[in-house]
């Protein structure tokens, strides 16, 4: 992801990436891409329309109409839609989800299914948030001064 990530082509624009993905709206050099070879890239989507909100929380729509979320912790039972994720482009926005998750419990030697709430909202734990007129455009990366403060 480096060769990306820290290319200085004009050419690429890098919305997001993951450890073996990129998301661009520009065309990459097909000596990039080999679906069968490793560390090549595969094409897996080509779409009309993303929302990424943070790391492992976005959604896609293909250009056949495909809608393609992921969403960290949440149980992919539990349905989102695109418009769940253009609400969470604005300030202070925040969905809840219900989930029933799996917990061990060693000492009776039993696992209980307990019911949680899953809040989804875009937060500044990796990278600080931009917002123009209270709608979320973006994010910065933070900086740490030589004293260890966090800076923006």
């Amino acid at each position: 992801m480096s060769q990306f990530k820290n290319s200085i082509n004009p050419k690429i624009n890098l919305y997001y990436t993951d450890t073996d993905s990129i998301y661009t709206d520009s065309d990459i050099d097909n000596s990039f891409i080999d679906s069968k070879k490793l560390g090549k890239l595969k094409v897996e989507n080509i779409c009309d329309k993303a929302i990424i909100l943070t790391p492992k929380v976005y959604c896609l729509v293909t250009e056949s109409g495909k809608f393609i979320y992921k969403v960290k912790g949440l149980s992919h039972d539990i349905k989102l839609n695109y418009e769940d994720f253009e609400k969470l482009l604005n300030r202070n926005i925040l969905i809840e989800k219900t989930q029933e998750k799996w917990f061990r419990n060693l000492s009776d030697g039993k696992i209980d299914l307990i019911n949680e709430l899953y809040t989804l909202q875009v937060n500044e734990n990796k990278r600080e948030l931009i917002y123009e007129n209270n709608i979320f455009v973006g994010t910065k990366a933070y900086r740490i001064d030589k004293s260890k403060d966090l800076t923006k």
